[in-house]
């Protein structure tokens, strides 16, 4: 008998991992209802929209309307253009013009494939959504709280882009690829018969499908780009020693397509745009003792203690993470001070906190610092690894 707790939906994206979690919920019972998600215009987006590879591609729209009909489950295409372009995609260029680095998909996942997709659901009548990561949720009766942990493959885990979900959220969701491999996975789908088994995986953004995030800005924004060209490159300690071709084409940490001559390779340390300018240096100077974060969301309980938690801290997706401690001042703000200084801490990004296995919360970078307000110790030295570079 269907019922609304029987019932879930699965985004499909066309790939091995979304068919093999709807694939694995029909063999347990459930009522699978494929949803696939239409995020944007193909013909707006430019590069090359006949890319199999991508995600949210025309090809991958077929591909999991054939998983779909091999596994005998309705599937749907929903049109979120509309709130992928404001939430998003506008998201997305702005981080750029402000000089930061965004994280499209971490948003993504909050606001369109959690967000939109609940709503869907509760229009079809389902309690659960799932999806394809490679994360474990469990329910803490004590707590009366959802915990995250990481997936069991170290390798493909992707808890680090859900630290954006609230408890609402985590209560209706699935994850059935969590205790399996990425090639445990592969072999669930040749078992099954899906035609997917073997197809490559998706690295891209879905809406840059040529990787070219440059060309999708002056797409985007042709005047403001054009407008920025030829700005100054300035040395660490203030002279111009060069000219960029736009500010928002660069990220901390990079070295190359700086168009400077110098004794020592040079790197982006800073990015400026109310001077429309770049601050460049040696790599050592690439290294802070920490950071603070905005948009704080913890998962593993309400909030922090006061005195601040020793912890795992990553700050990109594929950062293994540095032991580190965190704390939340009154405003909020997540200041989060490393045993070592790390490299290229870079606004716009994710910071990520863990305890082992288990996803604490996380933060959007707002800035990487040097000096702290309590209840922090003074910086030790610098380790001489740092000062060898």
């Amino acid at each position: 008998m269907s019922t609304r707790a029987n019932r879930v939906i699965v985004g499909m994206s066309g790939g091995v991992d979304s068919s093999v979690a709807a694939a694995l919920l029909v063999e347990q019972g459930y009522e699978v209802i494929g949803v696939t998600i239409k995020t944007y215009n193909y013909e707006e987006v430019g590069g090359n929209i006949g890319n199999e590879s991508s995600c949210c591609s025309l090809e991958g729209i077929n591909e999991a309307r054939r998983v779909c009909l091999q596994l005998g489950i309705p599937h749907i295409v929903v049109d979120f253009t509309e709130p992928f372009r404001r939430s998003i995609i506008d998201y997305f260029v702005a981080e750029y013009f402000h000089g930061r680095t965004p994280n499209p998909c971490v948003r993504c996942n909050r606001a369109i494939k959690w967000g939109e997709l609940l709503r869907k659901a509760d229009a079809l009548g389902a309690e659960y959504i799932a999806t394809g990561h490679y994360a474990r949720l469990r329910y803490d009766a004590d707590r009366g709280r959802y915990r995250l942990f990481c997936g069991r493959d170290s390798h493909k885990d992707q808890s680090y882009a859900l630290w954006m979900l609230p408890q609402e959220f985590l209560a209706r969701t699935l994850f059935p690829l969590g205790e399996l491999t990425k090639e445990e996975v592969r072999q669930e789908a040749e078992r099954l018969g899906l035609r997917v088994a073997q197809k490559p995986e998706s690295f891209e953004l879905c809406f840059v499908p040529d990787n070219d995030y440059r060309r999708f800005l002056r797409q985007m924004e042709p005047e403001r780009a054009a407008a920025l060209q030829g700005g100054p490159i300035l040395s660490s300690d203030g002279h111009r020693i060069g000219t960029h071709e736009g500010y928002p084409f660069y990220t901390i940490g990079q070295r190359r397509g700086l168009g400077i001559s110098a004794p020592q390779p040079l790197y982006v340390l800073e990015i400026l745009p109310e001077q429309n300018a770049l601050v460049v240096g040696p790599q050592e100077k690439l290294y802070h003792w920490g950071l603070y974060a905005e948009e704080v969301n913890w998962i593993a309980c309400d909030s922090i203690p006061a005195e601040g938690v020793p912890c795992t801290a990553k700050i990109r997706y594929k950062d293994e993470g540095a032991t580190a401690f965190a704390w939340q001042d009154e405003s909020g703000r997540l200041w989060v001070r490393f045993e070592e200084p790390r490299r290229a801490i870079t606004p716009g990004q994710s910071v990520v906190l863990y305890d082992g296995e288990e996803l604490l919360g996380g933060g959007v970078i707002a800035a990487w610092c040097d000096e702290f307000p309590e209840p922090t110790t003074e910086p030790l030295p610098i380790k001489s690894k740092v000062e060898a570079l």
